[in-house]
């Protein structure tokens, strides 16, 4: 166990990753997300320190590791732009949206017991099912970071778990609304980041300024928090609710350092406004599929590709969605296009496989070191087999994987040249482990919520 500076919290240490080894990824189907190199039937990838050397034929890498990429799909890992970690753990609990225990009740009673424990122990289970998903970098939208010890122990989880992510820094659950957030924490954490980092890169995450289930916060206050972070450099990231893209608009607070999430009720005057401002935007398909008729309406992710708005795909919160298969996302957003468009307006898989990797890259402002299988780029690869009986045969590898494939087809995953998955079996976390924490702290959270609550039916205790 090791201490955390800033608290008496201990958290629990991870084996050492996987060293960086030199290997070359022969014969496999390679797409690359690479418009110039484009998609090879039978090629070869290799990596060495980390970086992809070459994508080609019969590749000559005297000494290198093979690794057997027959059978296989090979391609960039899956780049996430927004996802809740935090209460990653909470799926215990969470029913959908229900009145009582629906994600928005629930997170908003607990988010507050949070400790920095659980906080890393939400993430470690969070993180495990996204490598096992095939996920290499997450935005982790930390809407809770409650204390300095709560932000070092989420960035100590990122780091043992040897993702690429952004950290944006949030605020916790039951901060008053008038209040702006701990910008100087937040150029704390910035200073302590090295900025030699490969990994891990900073941002912020700002409360929404319109009606909302955690309440709109004043926009005067939401001013002042762009201004401080703004006067650090860092990229800034909020929930989009209707009216909220023309409220910043009309305060200068939209540009290319902010991506909004959920494209849902935006008008056309709006998403002009978007892509004229070089705003990004997230979406989270199987969150905004689930709760489209209570809260924000359709899915909006082609009209703001016909303005030209930068688009990615994202979790969410794998607690209120119940997992983080991101080929469900992709498959989620796709039966959303062909409701309302049918074949008139094609959305293909390719385009799909290119959203879920260089174009997350792109919104993260990564795309010089992820999100394509490009030499001098990082190796951040997956390796899915084809042959497992629910994808197989396959004949076009971008349809399979976007119809057809699971993260149970999943055989490699690979961050940083580093393998972290292998045969589908995890080379340096403990599932068990992680799982077993993480039950323990969810249940650590319902005693101390009935414990300071009259209502002791707040909660079922989970197994």
């Amino acid at each position: 166990m090791i201490q955390d500076k800033n608290s008496k919290q201990v958290l629990s240490p991870l084996p050492s990753l996987p060293l960086r080894e030199e290997f070359v990824i022969r014969d496999g189907h390679v797409l690359t997300m690479d418009a110039t190199i484009g998609n090879l039937l039978c090629a070869d990838v290799h990596v060495r320190n980390g970086e992809i050397v070459a994508v080609g034929e019969k590749l000559q890498a005297p000494g290198a590791q093979e690794l057997s990429g027959k059978d296989m799909i090979v391609m960039p890992g899956f780049v996430d732009t927004h996802w809740h970690l935090w209460n990653s753990s909470l799926r215990a609990l969470v029913r959908g949206d229900d009145a009582q225990n629906g994600y928005f009740p629930v997170t908003l009673r607990l988010g507050p017991l949070f400790t920095p424990e659980d906080s890393y122990r939400s993430l470690r289970l969070g993180l495990t099912e996204g490598l096992a998903s095939g996920i290499t970098t997450v935005h982790n939208w930390s809407h809770n970071t409650r204390t300095p010890a709560h932000a070092d122990a989420e960035l100590r989880a990122l780091s043992n778990m040897g993702v690429r992510a952004r950290f944006s820094y949030g605020w916790g659950q039951d901060r008053q609304l008038d209040h702006g957030m701990d910008l100087e924490d937040l150029a704390r954490v910035q200073s302590e980041l090295a900025s030699d980092n490969n990994l891990l890169t900073l941002g912020a995450a700002v409360r929404t300024p319109v009606a909302n289930p955690r309440g709109a916060v004043p926009i005067e206050v939401v001013a002042a928090e762009y201004e401080g972070i703004r006067a650090l450099g860092l990229p800034i990231t909020m929930h989009a609710r209707p009216g909220v893209v023309t409220l910043l608009g009309q305060h200068g607070l939209l540009g290319p350092d902010v991506q909004l999430v959920h494209p849902q009720g935006i008008s056309q005057e709006e998403r002009k406004l978007l892509a004229g401002t070089g705003t990004k935007m997230s979406c989270s398909p199987v969150i905004e599929l689930l709760y489209a008729q209570a809260t924000r309406g359709e899915i909006q992710f082609q009209e703001l590709v016909d303005e030209g708005v930068q688009m990615s795909l994202s979790v969410d919160s794998s607690a209120a969605s119940a997992n983080a298969d991101f080929f469900n996302c992709m498959r989620a957003l796709l039966w959303s296009h062909k409701q309302r468009f049918g074949n008139r307006i094609p959305l293909t898989a390719q385009r799909l496989l290119e959203l879920a990797t260089i174009d997350g890259a792109r919104d993260l402002g990564i795309s010089d070191r992820t999100g394509s299988l490009t030499p001098g780029k990082r190796a951040d690869i997956l390796m899915v087999r084809a042959k497992d009986p629910n994808i197989g045969p396959v004949i076009d590898p971008a349809f399979a994987l976007v119809y057809s494939a699971q993260p149970s087809n999943i055989d490699t995953v690979i961050v940083d040249g580093r393998i972290l998955l292998r045969n589908s079996r995890f080379t340096a976390v403990d599932s068990e482990e992680v799982m077993r924490e993480a039950a323990e702290s969810v249940n650590g959270l319902v005693s101390r919520s009935k414990a300071g609550s009259k209502a002791s039916h707040d909660f079922p205790n989970p197994a």
